[in-house]
């Protein structure tokens, strides 16, 4: 079949192309947790400063997933994933001017530059939404859980990978030349992007010039099964009428948004709260972010096997639960089991959501996406800044309160998935 279309790429490759990408984007949300402690003492910032600081990566990375995921339904990707990622290569470049010229002792002043040039940065972050809709519209639908959970899991490691690296080249090499690394690797993984990522047959044929119907006909022969609505506008329009488009935003705000606010927060927690070295911080917060990524994958396939919605209601009472045992007096290593568990919920409840996106919102997967993976993700722009706040109001005992803050979450999300979903789930998941 391949051969008889002339097909470029398959389901395989492209999962794999796009992995790869986002491995390399996703690296933007731990751009300034390993680091923060020393930019804090140097730019003498607040805890709350410090929130926004490494936060400030989310807030591109998170609104830009809205219009960007859309534009999967018009060109199938591959241009807007490369965008964002040129977008991330430029400004880090600029974040690496900055230091090699003014750090250490010349940072007074720069803290807005230095937000700019991060939030810039973050653009990468954003080529989640779209490699969501690539790999939804090559893969059948009995595998799009499993396929996503790939994609998500390996993918975000990523920021893990950074999160232990980042503080072992700063001590050896120093400040600058981490930075330096961080944008040599990002420029990799463009580059391989741009060799090996294919849009799905819909597009390609649609790029050859045959008309929406005959591109259709022939991407359902060579065995597409999700098509788009054609139009930015009118796949953002499509999606955000659906209920459950929402219901998934405000779930993957508290798990999603949670998993980028704690790998860029978990830092400066180890450091300030439990007095932990740089290093030791890292390697904490790494394991975090690569078991919550990495438990995607049987996150994907359990969704397969018995839904998203049964999934993501256990994730969340997981959550809940955990939230309520971190605020409790213990010590460090205690603590990070209570993280662990959080990591292992966050993993499934992320698989499960994207799990349902394309099963709710068939016609308009890419703007789904979009919503979904861009307001769900801001919440790592969102969350860290109010921990900041809490621990900053309360010196003694505020690290920890802040944790609180995804019980309150999660009990919040079990209700509206209660009242929204778990009652579809048997007419809307059965049929898909």
């Amino acid at each position: 079949m391949k051969q008889e279309f002339k097909l470029k790429g398959s389901p395989n490759s492209a999962l794999l192309a796009a992995t790869i990408g986002f491995f390399f984007g996703a690296m933007a949300i731990s751009l300034f947790g390993p680091t923060a402690g020393k930019l804090s003492d140097i730019m003498q910032l607040t805890p709350f400063e410090v929130g926004i600081l490494v936060a400030i990566p989310s807030l591109s990375g998170s609104l830009l997933r809205i219009p960007m995921g859309a534009s999967v339904d018009v060109n199938g990707g591959r241009k807007s994933f490369l965008a964002l990622l040129i977008i991330t290569i430029i400004s880090l470049s600029a974040l690496c001017y900055l230091f090699t010229t003014y750090y250490p002792d010349h940072m007074t002043g720069l803290y807005p530059v230095i937000l700019v040039l991060g939030c810039l940065s973050g653009c990468g972050i954003a080529t989640f939404s779209v490699g969501v809709s690539q790999v939804s519209y090559w893969f059948e639908k009995k595998k799009q859980g499993y396929a996503l959970g790939i994609f998500g899991g390996l993918g975000t490691a990523s920021a893990g990978v950074v999160a232990i690296v980042l503080p072992i080249i700063l001590r050896r090499l120093g400040f600058i030349e981490a930075y330096y690394i961080l944008s040599a690797a990002m420029l990799l993984g463009c580059i391989i992007y741009f060799l090996f990522a294919n849009n799905a047959p819909y597009f390609q044929f649609i790029k050859r010039g045959l008309s929406a119907e005959e591109s259709h006909a022939k991407a359902a022969e060579s065995g597409q099964q999700l098509f788009p609505t054609g139009n930015i506008k009118e796949s953002l329009r499509i999606s955000a009428k659906i209920p459950q488009t929402w219901m998934l935003v405000a779930t993957y705000f508290t798990t999603f948004g949670g998993f980028i606010a704690l790998t860029s927060w978990l830092p400066t927690y180890w450091q300030k709260a439990e007095g932990l070295t740089a290093v030791q911080a890292g390697t904490l917060t790494a394991i975090f972010a690569i078991v919550a990524a990495l438990f995607r994958i049987p996150g994907g396939k359990l969704s397969d096997k018995l839904g998203g919605v049964r999934v993501s209601m256990v994730s969340l009472i997981v959550v809940a639960i955990a939230g309520v045992c971190m605020n409790l007096p213990m010590g460090w290593v205690a603590q990070f089991v209570c993280i662990m568990i959080v990591a292992l919920a966050f993993g499934f409840n992320n698989a499960a959501v994207m799990k349902l996106v394309p099963v709710y919102v068939s016609k308009s997967v890419g703007g789904a996406s979009g919503w979904v993976g861009g307001l769900g993700a801001f919440g790592g722009f969102v969350i860290p800044p109010i921990m900041g706040q809490i621990a900053g109001a309360f010196p003694d005992y505020g690290y920890k309160l802040g944790f609180g803050l995804f019980t309150i979450l999660s009990l919040l999300n079990i209700l509206i998935n209660y009242l929204g979903m778990i009652k579809k789930q048997s007419s809307v998941e059965t049929t898909a």
